[in-house]
């Protein structure tokens, strides 16, 4: 009968643990993650996101690992790269980097602004993934007079990123500010890896050749040993 006890108390032990380790990772990434449309290869959806990003999210984070250039890869034109997207004094070789100047950033946000470049795929985790973190984000901002910037945010409390689209939102329905953000995080989604679609197309050939030559070696095994007992 002791055995027994010990044995439920410890099993108790573990569970109550295991609630507990749940609670602090579900306190950690704040409120549920939403799931983002799926418009990766919608070439209109993408260039809608890259014009958001360049208008609002380019003022302060920069994308260093990603040129105007490679915009072209989503339908757009060198003069439609040149005259709707580039910032002032930008080239169209030159790489996306931040207006603001990272030691007033620092000053007014308490941090520098991180690099977006590939935020798509570092934000991924076991509440989806990283498109769906952004997309959750950046609908899940809240007025708050108690913080510095007047805002907080549901899916990451206590954030020093002011809400830069609330004009944006208050203009549009909520239908149309979904959509606006999808178009957004599926760009973000796409900088991440621009050749992502390429990549996939090229692997299910692959495994379609690996499939017919795994085929085609069975079938020469079988010729080489049919008279060999």
């Amino acid at each position: 009968m002791k055995i027994m006890g010990f044995t439920k108390k410890i099993i108790l032990g573990v569970a109550m643990a295991l609630g507990l380790a749940g609670a602090v990772q579900a306190a950690a990434v704040g409120a549920a993650w939403d799931k983002a449309p799926n418009k990766i290869t919608d070439m209109a959806a993408l260039q809608s996101g890259a014009k958001v990003f360049v208008n609002y999210c380019l003022n302060c984070h920069s994308a260093a690992f990603m040129r105007y250039t490679r915009l072209t890869d989503i339908g757009l034109t060198t003069e439609q790269i040149k005259d709707n997207l580039l910032v002032t004094n930008n080239k169209i070789g030159d790489t996306m980097k931040a207006a603001i100047d990272p030691q007033q950033a620092k000053a007014w946000f308490g941090v520098n602004p991180p690099d977006l470049t590939v935020i798509a795929r570092s934000r991924a985790g076991a509440g989806g993934t990283g498109t769906d973190y952004l997309y959750s984000y950046m609908r899940g901002f809240y007025k708050d007079d108690t913080k510095p910037t007047g805002w907080n945010n549901h899916v990451f409390p206590n954030v020093a990123m002011p809400h830069v689209l609330w004009e944006m939102q208050a203009s549009m329905t909520p239908g149309q500010y979904d959509q606006t953000i999808g178009d957004l995080v599926n760009y973000l989604q796409w900088m991440a890896e621009p050749a992502q679609t390429t990549r996939k197309t090229i692997g299910m050939w692959v495994l379609i050749f690996l499939a017919g030559l795994t085929f085609l070696t069975w079938q020469l095994n079988k010729a080489y040993w049919k008279d060999i007992k």
